[in-house]
């Protein structure tokens, strides 16, 4: 599972470095979706990094 969440970090951080400049270089109604994949980006990205820290955190 932990290659799981060390894919899910490098996968938010591909999606903050594509959504990044994408969001100032498209046009209008694809700038918004450029920077919603940096917002999702950063979610995933900060969960992978916290599972990959504490595998067990959501088990109760």
């Amino acid at each position: 599972m932990t290659i799981l969440y060390l894919a899910m970090v490098v996968a938010g951080i591909g999606m903050i470095c594509w959504g990044l400049p994408a969001s100032h270089r498209m046009k209008t109604p694809y700038d918004a979706l450029a920077a919603l994949a940096v917002l999702v980006g950063v979610v995933v990205g900060l969960l992978g990094a916290l599972l990959a820290a504490d595998p067990g955190f959501f088990k109760s």
